[in-house]
């Protein structure tokens, strides 16, 4: 039997004072599932302090469950396609990457890319660090929680557009994994090398796939989270949103990017990957893509009609599961009727 390995980081660390994990709740089929994150201000806080940078640095690989086998039933819901588009931030904000040109001002996703060297169109990239700035590195971040027995863990997170401005997509093992629901969610975009140049956002609500919520199907490995406002801004306010897709055809061009952090990456910077999507010929019904990058990339998204000159696309999946047998190629779940019921349930919400 092939086994797969979700992509988290991972260390035991025990949890003194945290929040009581949230419990998931149910819903009817075949609509999405939710439970509530860090409902009040105090609560919050308490989130965030928590988060310090030592924390923040002890995640390490977590193994993933050994994969089910799947029915005739199993598979994604085909549907109309569906977008929406990227939205910019209302304020210009200055941030601190790097790319040539140095500091530069930049806007959110649909607006004007940041100033500094951008990168040629690259078809084909196994794994290398994204060092071209524009959209792609404010609207991505770490996501950072810890499980139910107590460790911390690590993903990757993208900002999207949405009604409520403030939606991350990520993985369903990102929010939920062995039954049980991750407690301390937080989504830090545009995370550098230790630092957090637009702070961090805490998780109010958590939605995912009933599917993933019930099986851990990884065709369904996808979670939408509503983040709290910060000092009184949304998400998207400040960091821009990413488009997202749904129901778009197979094997196109894509760019994947993350925060690995297994080796021979450490959770420092975002790293990204690029070519054309195939299907899965092995187990599920997800799309591939070759590339190298490891633990602590999971949720990280996976663009369509991405363009290097403003970093800026379609989110259509994110990334989900490797093969241990291959350790070069990773796979995405398909963004179908389920991903969009998750995305809509999640704008729909109310973030404070």
């Amino acid at each position: 039997m092939h086994r797969r390995v979700v992509l988290l980081s991972v260390v035991a660390l025990a949890v003194a004072g945290a929040p009581v994990p949230a419990q998931a709740g149910t819903t009817s089929a075949p609509g999405p599932v939710g439970w509530s994150g860090a409902g009040t201000s105090s609560e919050r806080r308490t989130v965030t302090e928590y988060w310090t940078p030592e924390r923040m640095r002890a995640a390490r690989p977590l193994s993933a469950p050994a994969p089910r086998r799947r029915t005739s039933s199993d598979g994604p819901t085909q549907g109309s396609p569906w977008a929406s588009r990227g939205v910019t931030g209302s304020r210009r904000i200055t941030t601190s990457w790097t790319g040539g040109g140095g500091a530069a001002a930049a806007t959110g996703a649909g607006g004007t890319a940041a100033a500094g060297r951008q990168a040629a169109p690259v078809q084909n990239s196994p794994g290398q660090a994204w060092a071209d700035g524009g959209g792609v590195v404010r609207t991505v971040g770490r996501v950072f929680f810890t499980t139910a027995e107590g460790g911390t863990a690590s993903c990757s997170g993208t900002a999207v557009t949405s009604a409520n401005q403030s939606v991350v997509m990520t993985a369903g093992h990102c929010v939920k994994l062995n039954g049980a629901a991750h407690r301390n969610w937080v989504f830090v975009p545009g995370f550098d090398d230790g630092r957090r140049p637009f702070g961090t956002w805490v998780a109010t609500r958590v939605l995912t796939t009933q599917q993933w919520n019930t099986n851990e199907d990884i065709n369904f490995d996808v979670a939408a989270v509503v983040v709290a406002p910060l000092q009184g801004r949304t998400l998207t306010d400040v960091v821009g949103g990413q488009g997202v897709a749904f129901n778009q055809p197979t094997g196109r061009q894509m760019f994947s990017f993350g925060y690995p952090a297994a080796a021979p990456f450490d959770g420092s910077d975002l790293v990204f990957c690029s070519g054309k999507a195939f299907k899965d010929p092995v187990r599920t019904r997800d799309q591939g893509l070759r590339c190298a990058m490891t633990g602590g990339s999971s949720g990280g998204p996976w663009f369509e009609g991405f363009d290097t000159s403003t970093g800026l696309g379609w989110l259509n999946s994110v990334n989900s599961f490797k093969y241990d047998f291959a350790p070069d190629f990773m796979f995405g779940p398909f963004f179908g009727n389920e991903a969009m019921a998750v995305y809509q349930a999640a704008q729909r919400s109310g973030a404070a």
